[in-house]
Parts: structure tokens; sequence; C-alpha cells
């Protein structure tokens, strides 16, 4: 049984076009049924001419009715070897072998009745011999060559013995039977040669298909955008996601300036053909984008990769925040066990009132403990991250709310901000993390305003077309201080970065990262005078 199995095995293997002896194999058959074709051709060519003509031409011219039967058997037979050419019942050298012979045996006969070798059918055994040698194996092919040999030598001893030939005829029949040896030789070298030629192509295309296939899943599913653009800053090539970054469906031919203006001033400009990397945006401006644009053949194809740098930096923070999350976990464990002890501590001296010293300490004890209270707050705020509630808030209430809010703890909070949003802009959100969003970033304005009346300016609006906030709603949060510092805007997002002496430098960290986890974008702006925030909140749903 285990040998049944291996032996199947190979003659799967060898079935197979794209192994080696499958495409080996392929190529014979193939060249079979073309053999089979010239077959059928001359025999037509045979009885066409004797059924026409009526011996009027040398085929027959000694006996016409014997290469008639024979031209007419001839041909039905490459009729019934041409209908089954398809089908590959029997061994390959057996089915070879067998038509091979015919041919010899059918050319014989012919050039027997057609007066010998002087009608020049002899050398009609040449083509086969060949075709033989070219898709033949091994020593079948000296095999062919003998047995065509010894037909043409029989035919003519046969004519001297029994007709009484001339003897000179004996030199050119043997002259043409060493020629059979050597086509056979030759056409067998040259076959190996072309066969094992074939074989390869027919492999290697087997291959390029599949790792066509392969580059093409991998290009239509890989993360970035690729645009492929002709010198003339055509299109030419691009895949799925290209499409969905840039938002707008390609055609062949469409120019870079329909698809990116920044980037075909770029490429116009531009004299040198190194690699570079360009800013960009998506067609309707809502989507950050870097192009990434690569020389791609000597013609001046160029080839750009497209990529998302809300995934880049959605990719960064999700790190950023794995990291912080293992260290403020330790924080926030190594500062309240000792937490309590230290509030309970300060309690209690603020209770004694022995000394004016006693009471700077404890009220030193007291304010150090509240720092590492909020520190505990904000870190711990980080874990809510992951889980929101989204709901449907009318942001002009919900401002209006949050500002009665903050008039407990100030005073002069409601004169000092100013409200302009319309009652019909819903926003999409969760509640509390909206509450500690906004409260970060009007607690701050509140730190950093003139204290005047209107100081602190909250305006909502619908976002305009073609812009960053396309089909979204803004909240701008503005107040008159002096603004950030350009030494800090570039840090202003970062943990642990403050200018304020009891802050904890987690605030605005928190507050972009709850905005994130509600699909909202918080951005720094430039100073209008004083700091200028924006949140890009997705609308309600209808």
């Amino acid at each position: 049984m285990a040998v049944r199995q291996m032996d199947h095995t190979t003659a799967d293997l060898q079935a197979d076009p794209s192994t080696p002896a499958g495409a080996e194999r392929e190529v014979r058959w193939t060249s079979l049924r073309y053999f089979g074709v010239y077959r059928l051709v001359v025999a037509s060519v045979f009885l066409a001419a004797v059924l026409i003509y009526r011996g009027s031409l040398t085929f027959g011219s000694e006996n016409l009715r014997l290469f008639t039967l024979v031209a007419a058997a001839y041909w039905v037979f490459a009729v019934l070897n041409h209908l089954t050419r398809r089908s590959r019942f029997g061994h390959f050298d057996l089915r070879l072998t067998l038509q091979v012979l015919a041919d010899i045996f059918a050319l014989t006969l012919l050039m027997y009745a057609s007066g010998g070798y002087r009608s020049g059918l002899a050398f009609m055994m040449l083509i086969v011999l060949a075709a033989a040698g070219l898709i033949g194996q091994g020593r079948l092919v000296v095999f062919y060559a003998a047995a065509a040999a010894l037909a043409v030598l029989l035919e003519q001893y046969y004519r001297f013995f029994v007709i009484r030939g001339d003897t000179g005829d004996f030199v050119p029949v043997a002259i043409t039977s060493a020629g059979f040896f050597a086509v056979a030789l030759i056409s067998r070298q040259v076959g190996q040669r072309v066969m094992a030629n074939e074989a390869l192509a027919v492999r290697r295309g087997a291959e390029l298909k599949d790792q066509m296939r392969i580059n093409e899943r991998v290009i239509r599913d890989m993360q970035d955008g690729a645009l492929v653009l002709d010198p003339g800053g055509g299109l030419r090539l691009w895949n799925p996601r290209a499409e969905a970054l840039l938002g707008m469906q390609f055609k062949s031919g469409l120019g870079v300036a329909q698809i990116a203006p920044d980037l075909h001033r770029e490429l116009v400009s531009a004299s040198e053909r190194a690699e570079r990397t360009l800013p960009m945006r998506s067609i309707d401006g809502s989507r950050a984008l870097s192009a990434r644009i690569v020389p791609a053949s000597e013609r001046g194809d160029v080839l750009i990769y497209v990529e998302d740098l809300g995934r880049v930096q959605q990719q960064a923070r999700e790190l950023k925040l794995a990291a912080l999350g293992r260290l403020t976990a330790n924080i926030a464990h190594e500062i309240r066990n000792p937490l309590s002890s230290i509030t309970h501590a300060a309690e209690l001296l603020r209770e004694e009132k022995r000394a004016e010293t006693q009471a700077r300490l404890t009220h030193i004890i007291y304010d150090n403990a509240q720092r590492i209270e909020r520190l505990v707050r904000d870190v711990l705020e980080l874990g809510r991250r992951d889980r929101v509630q989204p709901e449907a808030i009318r942001l002009g209430a919900f401002i209006e709310g949050l500002r009665d809010e903050l008039a407990l703890q100030h005073s002069d909070a409601v004169s000092r901000i100013a409200i302009d949003c319309p009652q019909d802009l819903a926003i999409r959100c969760d509640r509390i993390h909206l509450s500690q969003i906004l409260g970060n970033l009007v607690g701050n304005a509140l730190r950093y305003c003139s204290k005047e009346a209107g100081a602190v300016r909250l305006r909502g609006v619908a976002g305009a077309a073609h812009t960053v906030a396309a089909g979204r709603i803004e909240l701008h949060v503005i107040d008159d201080g002096n603004g950030v510092p350009d030494t800090l805007r570039g840090q202003i997002f970062e943990p642990f970065v403050t200018t304020h002496s009891q802050g904890t430098g987690l605030g605005l960290y928190i507050a972009r990262e709850l905005a994130s986890a509600n699909e909202a974008d918080l951005e720094l702006l430039d100073n209008a005078p004083g700091a200028h925030f924006r949140l890009i909140f997705q609308p309600a749903d209808e």
C-alpha cells in the first residue's frame, strides 16, 4: 500500500505543469498534437492529389490503385489520431512509436507505388524522424531511424530482385538511410534543449503568475496607498487604499493635479529625482496624509506611497499610552498608600496649634498631600479612556451648565466666560469625558486670562466645507492671556509638561487622549492673542 501511494504521488507531481517533470511532460504531449496535425495535412495532400489528378503526377505512377488505398488508409489514421489528440490514454512513448511506425510503413508503400526512392517520398521520412527526434526520448530515436532505413532498403531490395532494378540505386538509398540516423540524432539533441527551455518557460510562467497574484494581494491589502504616475503626471496604477485615503474614485490617465495640487506643484518644480517625503491632505481636506515620492523607472515613472498620518499618530499615542500606563500604575500604587497617613498627620498637626512654625509646616504638608491626590486622580483618569459611552449632547446647553458649575469655584466665572454657540449644534461624545476635557481647557483659560469680562470665549460652529472639520462640529476655547510660548507649542500635549507650579502636567495630555477616544480631535491653533484650542467633534446622529 505504501509503494502504491508513493507511485500515485509521483504521477501527480509529473502531471502538475508547475513541477519540472510535469512541465516537460506537458510540452511533449503538446508537441505530439502538432505532429498529428502535420500528419493530417500530408495525408490530405496525398489523397487529394491522387483523387484530383488520377495518376497524371508521379504519385502512384507504378501502382495507382495501391497508392490510392494506402493514401486513404493513411488519411483515416490521421483523422482518427487528430480526433483523439486531447486524450492521453496509453504511455506516451508507445503512442509515439505506433504513430512513427505507421508513418514509415505508409510512406514506404506510397514510395513503392510511386517508383521507389526516385519519387522523393523517402525524404518525407526525414521530416518524420526529425519530429520524432524533437519530441521523443532516449534510444527510441535510433530505433525509428533504423526502422526507416530498413524499410527503404527492403523496398529497394524487393524492387531489385523482383522488378529487376538498377544496382546503382543502392548507393543513394544507402546514403539516404545514413541520413536518417544523422537527422534522428541531431534532432534529438536539439529536441532536448528545446523541451528543456520550453519546460523552463512553463515553470517560470507559472511562478510569475503566482508571484503576480501574491503581489496584487499584498498591494491591495497594504495599509498605505500606492500610486504610479507616468512622466507626464498621468495616473497609471493605484491600489484601493489610495482611493480610500484620498477620498475619490480614480481612473487611468487622471492627472495628479486633480488628485493633489500641492503634490503636482512639487513634482513640476523639483529638478532632482531623489526620494523625498511631502505633507498633503485628502481631497476634502479631512485627513492629514504624507506622500513619499520614489523614482520608479528610467523613463521617468514616479511611485508615490500615501500614508495616513492619523493612523501613525494613533499608533504612536497607543505606544506612548502603554508605556505611560506601566509607569503611572507603579506611581499610583506607591503614592496612595502613604497619602492617607500624610493627610491624617497634617490634620492632627493643624488641631494642635502650638506654634506658628508648626502651622506653616502643616500647611506645606497639606498642600503637598493635595498635590499628590491630584496627581493620582489624573493618573487614574487615564484608565477611563477605553470606557466610552457616547451619547447625543446639545453643545450650547452643556457649555452653559459647565459655566454654572465653574461659578461655584470662581464667583466671576459667569462674567469672564463668553459663550457663542448655536443651540441646534449636537455632538456625539461621552458626557463625563466631555466634562473633563472642557473643565481642563476652560480651567487653564481662566488661570491665564486677564480676568476681564469676556476674557474667555467659547465659540461653537459647524465645520466649513473643504476644511479639516468638513461635516463635523468645532468648539473653540480662546483666552486673552499671553498665549502659549513658541518653545512649548510642540510639547504642550506631552505628559508632565506644565508652566503652573501646582500643576501635574497631565491635564492637556489627558484631555487629548479622552478626545481621541471619542473620535474627536484637540488642536492648538495660533495665539489669538492668548491660547487658542480647537475641539473637532463628530456630529450626533439625527
